[in-house]
């Protein structure tokens, strides 16, 4: 036990060292409304390219319904957007609207007093997403945002015939997970397949865990550099994290393979006829990053809510797309009015790959009970909050072999460590 809060205190502070060294619309339920007297054209960017881009052309193609007057013309930015975005606003030709990924871009932005403030839609954002994503989209008080597309990061996949070998049930709560755990090793089977990638799953599933364990207030804290890495609150979550990565034998491989592998490999080793391990924690994208897939949905492979810590409320971490006003014009507000319909949404969630934080979404649009339950869980969080490394300054939240990637790869690695050192001992 000594070792292993020699362990913990060797994390939170290398945490702590990297983190010193950085740095009036409709009411809100009602249908969308348009006008033919609104004119005029805007550009829009965003990453999305493919199924992707053809998903939000069909919801520009609804706002054309209502707004037949006005132009929309969408570029694909991909993942060169943040730095296309960047130049543009430099060079003093942004788009009009852009969707961006990053609050902290967004953050930016703002401070450079390069976007708009839009708060004349702020009571319309909040009554259909939710104060906590609304604020996602403003700065010191002002809103600048909206998320109209999200992730749900806050979801467990399992194989569904190890747990019905097993003869587990997908588990509310951390103690019935860990038990679920428990039984499947007992029968035989790894509980867990974890790649640590370049570090940032073993970071989600770190924000996952003190979102439940510490609550948000301290989770908004600990993002905004108000509490230090080697707060209590931080080596608790760590402990409880170790019930997943601190055996080598709870992970496909064991803790060597689960250093060297990917996320998208770490999937497939569940999401298979012959799986490795029950369950992977990654978020509601995980069926889209496998391919030639041989399992079906619900009946070969379904997923769980994150479960809840000592009776945590139910809580949302994940990431999502921010629609941004460079240019302000009538046309550009009503195109951005628009998104915060449930119409937009539904547009786009009807056609499959796509979450909505919106409240007011009817659920039965969704194409399959996957998705829906994703969604759902989304829209319905009491908790939401940004994946926590989006949140920091790139040097410290997403850089691989830096800041909290390196960390948390670095925490993995030395439960390795400790086992090793145990069986040396042993022997």
């Amino acid at each position: 036990m000594r070792k292993r809060w020699l362990l913990l205190a060797v994390l939170v502070g290398a945490l702590a060292v990297v983190a010193a060294g950085c740095g009036g619309g409709d009411d809100g339920g009602g249908t969308a409304q348009g006008s033919e007297d609104v004119t005029g054209d805007i550009s829009v960017m965003a990453i999305w390219g493919g199924e992707e881009q053809a998903s939000f052309q069909a919801v520009i193609d609804g706002f054309n319904e209502l707004y037949p007057n006005v132009n929309v013309k969408y570029t694909s930015g991909g993942d060169n957007l943040a730095p296309l975005l960047s130049t543009a606003v430099e060079g003093g030709n942004p788009p009009d609207i852009a969707a961006v990924g990053q609050p902290g871009l967004m953050k930016g932005f703002a401070e450079q007093g390069a976007i708009q403030p839009i708060d004349d839609l702020r009571d319309k954002i909040v009554e259909n997403f939710g104060q906590a994503v609304a604020d996602v989209g403003a700065v010191d008080g002002t809103q600048y945002a909206i998320m109209f597309k999200g992730a749900n990061k806050s979801t467990i996949w399992y194989n569904v015939a190890d747990f019905e070998e097993a003869g587990v049930d997908p588990p509310e709560t951390w103690e019935d997970l860990t038990a679920a755990a428990d039984t499947i090793k007992a029968a035989g089977i790894t509980p867990y397949s974890v790649g640590v990638d370049v570090g940032w799953p073993i970071s989600d599933l770190f924000e996952n865990v003190y979102i439940r364990s510490a609550g948000a207030d301290m989770y908004d804290k600990l993002t905004n550099h108000e509490i230090p890495w080697t707060d209590q609150s931080v080596k608790d979550a760590l402990t409880t994290m170790q019930d997943i990565v601190g055996d080598s034998s709870n992970m496909a491989g064991g803790t060597d393979t689960a250093l060297q592998s990917d996320m998208p490999s770490s999937v497939a080793k569940v999401f298979n006829d012959n799986p490795q391990a029950a369950m992977v924690v990654i978020g509601d994208f995980a069926p889209g990053v496998v391919t030639d897939n041989p399992l079906e949905p619900v009946t070969g492979y379904n997923v769980f809510a994150f479960p809840s810590i000592n009776g945590s409320a139910p809580s949302v971490v994940g990431g999502g797309d921010l629609f941004v006003n460079f240019k302000k014009s009538e046309a550009a507000t009503a195109f951005l009015d628009y998104l915060t319909t449930p119409e937009a949404a539904e547009i786009w969630a009807a056609r499959g790959g796509f979450s909505s934080p919106n409240k007011n979404v009817d659920a039965s649009v969704y194409p399959d009970d996957i998705t829906r339950t994703n969604a759902t869980a989304l829209a319905a969080a009491e908790e939401f909050r940004f994946d926590m490394s989006d949140l920091q300054p790139s040097a410290f939240g997403g850089t691989p072999g830096a800041g909290l990637f390196k960390a948390f790869t670095d925490f993995v690695a030395h439960q390795q460590m400790e086992t090793d050192a145990k069986k040396a001992f042993n022997s």
